[in-house]
């Protein structure tokens, strides 16, 4: 099966190890990151959502006006509308990207962040009100007669939408999560089920846990997988260890200067989400797993988002996503730390070696599921921390700095 390539559709070039150069909503710098990706392999690109930043959904139209190819994956959080205006706007922006969308519904794991737009209601609340949404969105964008609801979150009655999707039956719906809630949420309604990037064996775990959860639900067939990571990539592996320690030390010295673009996603303490903890609970079990995965950038997050990288030149990297795709996944989420330059990179050396590697194991018919595997392929690798550790591994260069 193809593999697919998602990156990011940043509205400016701020990231963990530097601050955004202009406003929020940078359009030229929009429309540049984004036929960065059409232009170099990606498949399509996510426009995240936070409490305060720019509306992804405006910004989607704005890219979905301007290139041809790329496709889109919105994130939506249903506390910040009803579901019968967010059908709409989703259809409409269907209809301007001629069938390029995909919804990442956002259940939100993080009480005070949900708490800036109002959203009072526990986790577990919070996944019934996302089930519900997801199934009134599908309802709408599939049915030409008007219906009433009367749901635990949601009442209306005589309801039809005039604006339909291009997509039929209706565009992909995309979930993540690493709780069992989620499993179960995402599993009974989701396309596409989306994970940060841990040790092979961890992730095997995952993609059964959503596969079962999909079974229980009454679906033959399983949401498709999408895994991410931050990838740092150079020509050789002492420039790429090199890279990836002034980045870590980059992001550690703006989270000990409170720079909010590294520190907002968690303010005290550990984490409330299962997804952060669990990458936190990784990075304390070691540095190095498997071929590449690296943890001291999640470590040095408090495990916010997608944070775990992939260290090494781009054939490394490559073999790594390999065998991410040997245990099922079908696409790939990426985003470096320069977030323009990384996304060339990215796209001229890593893509075409992966879809290389893909088309093989098509050919030869020898894709696994995580099932299947052999323990002791799956087991993480972890290199221990201290003088034997990735420090030993790669060598550092002298001084901090983000640097490529």
């Amino acid at each position: 099966m193809p593999v697919e390539f998602l990156g990011i559709a940043a509205t400016n070039d701020g990231s963990e190890t530097g601050p955004r150069s202009g406003a929020a909503f940078d359009k030229e710098y929009t429309l540049k990151l984004a036929r960065a990706h059409e232009d170099h392999g990606w498949d399509r690109v996510l426009f995240a959502y936070g409490s305060g930043s720019p509306d992804p959904a405006p910004a989607a139209a704005y890219i979905a006006s301007r290139l041809d190819k790329l496709q889109i994956l919105l994130a939506h959080r249903p506390n910040v509308s009803y579901p019968t205006f967010a059908a709409k706007t989703f259809a409409t922006l269907d209809q301007i990207s001629d069938g390029r969308l995909t919804v990442h519904f956002i259940t939100g794991g993080n009480d005070h962040e949900q708490g800036r737009e109002g959203d009072t209601l526990t986790k577990d609340q919070r996944y019934g009100r996302t089930r519900e949404y997801i199934e009134i969105v599908k309802r709408i964008w599939t049915s030409h007669e008007s219906f009433d609801h009367e749901g635990e979150h949601y009442r209306f009655h005589d309801f039809v939408s005039d604006v339909f999707p291009v997509q039929q039956p209706r565009p992909d719906v995309s979930f993540g999560g690493s709780s069992a809630a989620a499993y179960a949420a995402g599993g009974a309604e989701a396309d596409i089920y989306a994970l940060w990037g841990e040790p092979l064996e961890r992730t095997a775990e995952q993609i059964a846990s959503v596969r079962a959860a999909a079974r229980a639900a009454g679906h033959a067939t399983p949401p498709r997988i999408q895994v991410a990571f931050r990838p740092i990539i150079a020509p050789t592996e002492e420039l790429a260890w090199e890279k990836a320690y002034r980045t870590v030390d980059t992001i550690k010295a703006r989270r000990a200067r409170g720079d909010s673009a590294v520190v907002r996603h968690h303010r005290r303490g550990e984490p409330e989400n299962a997804g952060s903890r669990r990458l936190i609970s990784i990075a304390r079990d070691g540095e190095r797993y498997d071929r590449a995965l690296w943890t001291p950038t999640a470590a040095a997050t408090g495990g916010a988002g997608n944070s775990n990288a992939l260290v090494g030149t781009p054939e490394t990297v490559a073999r790594a996503l390999l065998d991410y795709y040997d245990l099922g996944v079908d696409i790939i989420s990426a985003r470096g730390y320069d977030l323009l330059g990384d996304a060339i990179d990215f796209g001229r050396h890593v893509i075409p070696l992966v879809r290389e590697g893909v088309a093989r194991r098509d050919a030869e018919g020898a894709r696994r599921g995580p099932e299947t595997l052999d323990p002791e392929i799956l087991g993480p690798r972890s290199v221990p921390t201290g003088s034997e550790g990735p420090r030993a591994a790669g060598p550092r260069a002298a001084g901090a700095g983000a640097g490529r």
